[in-house]
């Protein structure tokens, strides 16, 4: 599958049924559990349900989802970086998540500032929303980095805790 876009270290690209075992194995880490919650992706078919249900639906409804963030000069799969709709906000929210061994070199940042130059490009949106738990400092800065500002707590349907809503501008 052809890349949405390339940054100076990552590939992004649309995610497919073959990214089973990734899927799982991101879905399942304790910083997803953490602070996006837990999918109940136990098995290879939860993950193939996960892909098709959040990710390829998405994109042929929306066009666009999370995809996939990959090392150039490796191809190794290590997060997910993309747009997901959200029925309480009014502009779809940048989500971000990666493999522990892929966090604090820089990735995140990268690929969400990559995202944000192909989303201005290739969507005709005014805006970007973003939301964090509010105990997810790390994310916060990142998202502070990449030029959102921070909105306000809002309540999320299926949660429990208030989020903390960032905003951007495009």
């Amino acid at each position: 599958m052809a890349n949405l876009f390339e940054t100076a270290n990552l590939a992004v690209r649309e995610f497919t049924p073959d990214d089973g075992d990734f899927i799982y194995r991101l879905v399942n880490t304790d910083g997803w559990k953490r602070f996006i919650g837990d999918r109940n992706v136990n098995d290879a078919q939860g993950a193939l349900n996960y892909i098709k249900i959040a990710l390829l639906d998405s994109y042929a409804k929306n066009g666009y989802g999370g995809w996939c963030v990959s090392v150039t000069n490796t191809g190794e799969p290590i997060g997910m970086c993309g747009l997901f709709p959200r029925d309480f906000l009014e502009y779809p929210e940048l989500g971000f998540a990666f493999m522990p061994h892929a966090q604090g070199k820089g990735y995140a940042y990268e690929s969400a500032m990559g995202a944000i130059n192909y989303i201005k490009s290739a969507y005709r949106l005014k805006g970007l929303y973003a939301t964090t738990t509010p105990d997810n400092s790390r994310s916060q800065k990142l998202l502070e980095r990449c030029g959102f500002t921070r909105r306000d707590n809002i309540s999320i349907p299926g949660r429990t805790e208030e989020s903390t809503l960032y905003h951007l501008n495009l």
